[in-house]
């Protein structure tokens, strides 16, 4: 729905309301005026149920209000006198309009000075759990997110197994997009299925009343930009896939822009630069880019030893490999061409080199001009995913010359990022049904890459990743757990409480975090002693 859509759902909720609720707010002490001017209404209605105004503003919070809707119902009720189950499930299960019937058919009374403790310990257990999961479902989307690192596409800076927090405040918390949704989940519900309301058929997502409950895109101020090689978490935008590890549905699923699947990658592009890539090196605006020092970039390399194995712990331990090409057998195995296919770093590569077995060392890259499947997808453009460009990234209001030549580039920021309609006829490109030869952008954009240049579906396989995507930065490693070949069961305990961002090492911030929680546990055993 528009914002337009949106006021008019508004103000017909503000109107159901009256309708529903003026004569109670009458036997309560108030005017019956009161029901119909909104926001005051509601705060009214926390006096006459006796709850602190501020859950007014909860009742604005998209996910959040989903919960206290049905609250104020059965609060609502309540506060005449229906206190048995029947009565809740009245108000919950045709969502508050048994308040009409209160209202029009039933003389009931106004509790001035109700109790606000539940009469039975279920009633308490589910108003805890249900408060508990309003403060999380807050926090979870408008401060700081769990995440975790599903894949090597980051190796040696993020690792597989790594347990991250997210924070939303940094690039602005962004509205939930998907009002009906249900809390703290993402995408799935495990063993149920899908997590929020929408029809993702091809053929419907745009005609199923379902998906008109789409809120518009807004976020909030961030209090800083994205930097060039930032890590930043955000929603794949070519994502139509059930689950990322099936690559064969049989279908595809169109997923609103907040529900498709979060990655962390690096934003090695922002708006405004133009990208290069030359045997595996990242050039912007002409110059190779400089990273920061956390960041380990790998490639694939052939390590011959003409048939000599090398230690597995030493592998691990001293040269750094953590994995070895897909088509290998077994971890860090013996390729039948007598040596090793293992992911490194240069200088990984050129430690193991000096090892007395190691004949040769080969980075293995594709050769410029020797075309790979990448975006945007032109076969004339010869490019791969180690050779790769120029191509500009796009920033918002800048504009740039469409061409049949160049339209692959933006066709799809054009037709879905940003909501146009886009036709080619007779050989002239029409936008919105104006024929045009330019085009302005309305948002910034950025090319995300893994650090694990050769074995990271990034940018190079889906183009650019809109603002509108963005989840938020990745600040904060809370647990590691090491991916054994028995299963997860080591803890990395150099890796917990660490930060993601700043220079040199990681330091775990582990001991300190402990001894506040001591201190914390302290002050409270003394605070309950002098109490007593």
């Amino acid at each position: 729905m528009t914002f337009s859509q949106w006021f008019l759902l508004f103000v017909g909720i503000q109107v159901i309301h009256f309708l529903g609720t003026f004569k109670l707010y009458k036997k309560a002490g108030r005017k019956p005026w009161e029901a119909a001017i909104p926001i005051y209404n509601a705060v009214a209605l926390m006096k006459i149920i006796n709850r602190p105004w501020w859950w007014t503003i909860l009742l604005f919070i998209p996910i959040v209000n989903l919960i206290m809707f049905p609250v104020l119902w059965v609060e609502t009720v309540r506060s005449f006198g229906k206190h048995s189950k029947l009565d809740t499930w009245l108000a919950i299960l045709t969502f508050g309009f048994y308040i009409y019937y209160l209202n029009y058919f039933l003389d009931v009374s106004h509790i001035n000075d109700r109790s606000l403790k539940p009469r039975t310990s279920v009633g308490e257990w589910v108003s805890s759990i249900l408060f508990a999961i309003i403060a999380a479902t807050i926090v979870h989307t408008y401060f700081i997110q769990p995440y975790t690192i599903p894949s090597s596409s980051l190796e040696k800076t993020l690792l597989v197994g790594d347990f991250l927090l997210v924070s939303k405040i940094n690039y602005g918390a962004r509205i939930p997009m998907t009002t009906i949704a249900a809390p703290m989940v993402h995408d799935t519900i495990p063993g149920l299925g899908k997590s929020y309301l929408f029809n993702d058929e091809k053929e419907k997502k745009n005609s199923s009343w379902i998906n008109k409950f789409q809120f518009p895109y807004l976020r909030f101020p961030g209090l800083e930009k994205i930097e060039r090689n930032d890590l930043v978490v955000f929603n794949q935008p070519a994502d139509t896939l059930l689950n990322m590890n099936d690559f064969s549905p049989e279908r595809n699923y169109y997923k609103p822009v907040d529900k498709k699947t979060n990655l962390v990658k690096r934003a090695v592009g922002v708006p405004g630069d133009t990208l290069e890539i030359k045997e595996g090196y990242i050039y912007i605006n002409g110059n190779r880019t400089v990273l920061p020092d956390r960041a380990k970039p790998q490639y694939n390399f052939f390590i011959n030893t003409q048939g000599q194995a090398i230690d597995q712990n030493l592998l691990n331990k001293r040269y750094g490999a953590r994995e070895g090409l897909k088509y290998s057998t077994g971890k860090f195995a013996l390729n039948k061409d007598g040596g090793y296919l293992l992911t490194l770093t240069d200088p990984e590569a050129n430690l193991i080199s000096k090892n007395p077995v190691v004949k040769d060392v080969r980075k293995l890259l594709s050769k410029p001009g020797e075309p790979q499947s990448v975006f945007p997808y032109i076969d004339t453009l010869s490019w791969n995913l180690d050779n790769y460009g120029p191509l500009y990234i796009p920033k918002k209001g800048s504009t740039v010359k469409l061409s049949k030549s160049n339209l692959p580039f933006y066709k799809r920021i054009i037709n879905e990022y940003e909501d146009n309609h886009l036709q080619i006829i007779d050989n002239e490109i029409f936008v919105n049904g104006m024929q045009t030869d330019d085009y302005t952008f309305q948002q910034d954009y950025y090319w995300m890459m893994g650090d694990n240049r050769q074995n990271s579906l990034d940018a190079r396989k889906w183009g650019y990743v809109p603002f509108d995507h963005v989840v938020g930065k990745p600040v904060f490693i809370w647990l590691s757990l090491n991916n054994m070949e028995e299963g997860w069961n080591k803890i990395r305990w150099d890796r917990m409480f660490t930060t993601v961002g700043g220079e040199g090492k990681p330091r775990s911030y582990l001991v300190y975090f402990i001894v506040l929680l001591l201190i914390i546990f302290g002050i409270q055993k003394v605070l309950k002693n002098k109490r007593h």
